[in-house]
């Protein structure tokens, strides 16, 4: 139907005004208060309005937490507003004293290009005068009048308009508006246009706000007394201490004796000694129920505890050494022959002097077991420290005493619990301190870490320095990449490999069995287990780079068996052999054998590395009809995408010469995928593991089972050096593997690898993509 010339002359005269979304508040008409907008797009609305009429919309967030409000986030009806002044503050906010002029509900509403526009329409607030109506007026002034008396603070013009009994409407909505309830309540109100039913509401609320006030006042009543009795007791207490004194009665009663003599036998250095004796003195002074006195007492209690002077002798014996690190570790041979040379340094000193030791490698390899070993060797007391997930730089230095609750910081509980100021002190999982508003953790290491300024550390609840030049500090890390390059600056790596089976089947044999066999109560040989054995659940049960999971699942052989002999049902000797070993340990999950695979085209195995240590991926590259897309999955981090997409150009660039049409990518897309989807995966070193298979999956040429391969590949399809040589080295020889094609560059690497291990495989060294081809390929 046609609009009439009536409607589209109404139409035409809608008035549309500026939205000015709030939160925590609802404006009424009648009440003349601040406002401040942080929002630009409120400032943008209000000088707009400022340049017109001066009104404004004003409706209140439903969520308050939403930064940027849409029409639906906002209430319907709002107050339309007059704005009276507006003022710019130095911080950024814009105050606005707003004027409500009356009640609205918004119709439409706009969005501009930079803030809200609506139409709307007035709703008219009513009161109807009859007795009933103005007794519940006059009973709500004298309920928000009580609330006054109470303590309630309301601004001036509230005040006086109270006394203003000429205008019912005036009065309800300046009232409502100090009131102080929830927004959704007072949104609530609002929207009662009816006077009369808005007052009925009204003293609900005012009745409940009464109660609160007055509970509050009781307690306060209550707290003031308590308050009395305890200044009376002060005053008792300190006549009590001075009848003491006229009569001689010494300290002993209060324990003050006692701290004085831990501090005289504490032997600190006398900057320490004079703050112990300022803050004793302060102690004596004090109340005996002052809350500080406990504090006092426990900060003198770190400090006569603290080793300033007690220190361990050392005895650097190298021969000794080498035989403890032999006896506590299988392999290892490189990081024991670093630890030694580190260790003959400081017996020719004398002293501890250079950089901090850095043990880098997989979880399991033995990095807490070796700095163990170490301060063994040097007759030291030995003391850890987890930095896993710490992301508070107090729990480094400690917390400043001022806060309640206040200790010192991790460093210092470490040498207090060592009881010698020369501890081996080791920092575990350095690469996993955190950063957060809190502060760097990292950056109050330094401090500790650094030979230069460690002789002064100060510790925020000590407040005094202390010694730490004498303390051998050893961190750990499964990776170097996360540890801050100032913090790694001040430490010498040393880095720790995975075990070949061979060296994981003697650990297994020397160490871990006899050590399960006493904890779980067993005899030397009640349980057997053979080599093949052992084998089979390092290759079958397990997947790491070291021996945790290999010293769970004999525990868990252990455990079983001691349920069979607590059961009367089994008495030992046990013997373990492969078929009986499921029975134990269930169905095997792992399958390391690359001999139950076949060639396949368009399927590379890779050799990879992570923080766990190495590992053999399976790279598949499969063309699919399309327009030249790369499909990446696998879950691929940023690095081995941009690999990737080089290997595709070596691949497009190459097509010729590999036997494939050049122009493939103009109907096809290469879909790459590595299984394992749910383990991220980075880095460069799998270019030439993706080349292989665009190349053999478009050429539709096998890739030999048994021949893996890791390098970093240019467009010009020259190969690179990259990391981690050893572990993937083991990793492909764990797997199955004959061949390794590694970057001739990497060459010196291999003598990182075990002897063993080298006489099992083929290692091709190679220089550019060709080579790599050539070797690879069916």
């Amino acid at each position: 139907m046609a609009e009439t010339f009536f409607q589209r002359l109404v139409k035409k005269e809608e008035k549309k005004l500026p939205i000015i979304p709030v939160k925590d508040m609802v404006l009424f008409a009648h009440v003349i208060t601040p406002i401040f907008f942080e929002r630009e797009n409120s400032k943008i609305a209000v000088n707009t309005a400022m340049k017109s009429n001066h009104q404004v919309i004003i409706l209140t967030q439903r969520d308050k937490n939403i930064l940027d409000p849409e029409p639906k986030d906002l209430y319907e009806v709002g107050t339309l507003a007059n704005i009276a002044q507006v003022r710019q503050l130095p911080e950024g906010f814009l105050v606005v004293v707003a004027d409500g002029i009356s009640t609205v509900r918004v119709k439409r509403i706009n969005p501009g290009d930079h803030f809200l526009k609506g139409t709307f329409e007035e709703l008219k607030e009513t009161y109807n005068p009859s007795r009933q109506n103005d007794a519940l007026f006059r009973s709500v002034i004298d309920q928000f009048k009580q609330v006054i008396q109470l303590g309630k603070t309301v601004a001036l013009e509230g005040l006086v308009s109270l006394f203003d009994l000429s205008d019912p409407i005036r009065t309800t909505n300046v009232i409502t508006f100090a009131l102080d309830i929830t927004t959704k309540d007072k949104q609530k109100l609002l929207e009662m246009t009816d006077i009369a039913s808005r007052l009925e509401l009204l003293s609900t609320y005012l009745a409940k706000e009464i109660a609160v006030l007055q509970t509050s006042q009781r307690i306060q009543h209550r707290t003031s007394e308590e308050i009395g009795k305890m200044q009376r007791e002060v005053y008792l207490r300190e006549q009590l201490r001075s009848i003491e004194k006229e009569l001689g009665i010494s300290e002993e009663n209060g324990g003050l004796a006692e701290v004085k003599k831990k501090i005289e036998d504490a032997r600190m250095p006398d900057y320490a000694f004079k703050t112990a004796l300022a803050e004793y003195d302060r102690l004596k002074k004090m109340p005996a129920f002052s809350p500080e006195v406990s504090w006092i007492r426990t900060y003198l209690d770190w400090l006569t505890d603290l080793p300033w002077s007690n220190k361990s002798s050392d005895r650097i014996d190298l021969k000794q050494a080498e035989a403890i690190l032999n006896e506590d570790h299988y392999g290892l041979e490189k990081v024991k022959q670093m630890v030694l040379e580190y260790l003959a340094v400081i017996k020719l000193v004398g002293k501890i002097r250079g950089p901090i030791l850095l043990f880098v490698g997989p979880p399991g390899t033995g990095k807490t077991s070796i700095g163990q070993s170490i301060a063994r060797a040097m007759n030291r007391k030995f003391t850890r420290m987890s930095l896993g997930g710490i992301r508070d730089e107090a729990e480094i230095k400690g917390f400043r005493r001022t806060y309640v609750g206040a200790q010192p910081g991790r460093i210092i509980q470490g040498i207090k619990s060592a009881g010698t100021k020369n501890p081996v002190f080791m920092l575990d999982e350095i690469d996993k301190v955190g950063v957060d508003f809190r502060g760097d953790p990292s950056a109050a290491l330094l401090e500790a870490l650094d030979p230069a300024q460690n002789n002064n550390f100060q510790d925020h609840y000590i407040e005094i320095p202390f010694d730490l030049s004498d303390t051998m500090f050893i961190t750990t890390a499964n990776i170097l990449d996360t540890i801050p390059p100032p913090l790694r600056d001040r430490m010498e790596m040393i880095p720790f490999s995975g075990y070949t089976v061979k060296e994981k089947l003697e650990i297994a044999k020397r160490y871990l069995i006899p050590k399960l066999e006493n904890t779980h109560g067993f005899k030397k040989n009640d349980i057997a287990f053979p080599d093949s054995v052992i084998k089979k659940i390092i290759n079958a049960y397990t997947k790491e780079a070291g021996v945790r999971n290999l010293e769970r699942e004999i525990a868990s052989i252990f455990r079983k068996v001691a349920r069979k002999i607590a059961e009367n049902s089994k008495k030992p000797p046990f013997e373990l052999n492969e078929k009986n070993l499921e029975k134990h340990l269930g169905a095997p999950r792992f399958h390391t054998d690359i001999k139950e695979r076949k060639d396949e085209t368009g399927v590379t195995p890779a050799l990879a590395w992570s923080e766990t240590g190495g590992v053999v991926l399976f790279v598949e590259a499969q063309p699919v009809e399309g327009k030249g897309h790369l499909i990446l999955t696998g879950k691929l981090g940023d690095v081995m995408k941009e690999s990737a997409e080089a290997a595709l150009t070596y691949a497009r660039a190459h097509a010729k010469e590999y036997g494939y049409e050049p122009s493939f990518y103009e109907k096809a897309d290469i879909h790459i995928h590595v299984p394992e989807g749910a383990i991220p995966k980075d880095g460069p070193s799998a270019g030439i593991a993706i080349a292989t298979a665009i190349i053999s999956a478009l050429s539709k040429r096998a890739v030999k089972k048994e021949v893996g391969m890791t390098g970093e590949i240019t467009l010009r399809g020259r190969v690179l050096p990259i990391g981690g040589v050893k572990e993937k080295v083991l990793a492909g020889e764990t797997m199955g593997l004959k061949t390794i094609i590694l970057p001739k560059e990497n060459m010196r690497d291999i003598d990182e690898v075990p002897e063993e291990v080298k006489q099992k495989l083929n290692f091709i060294f190679v220089d550019e993509m060709r080579e790599v081809l050539k070797e690879a390929l069916r």
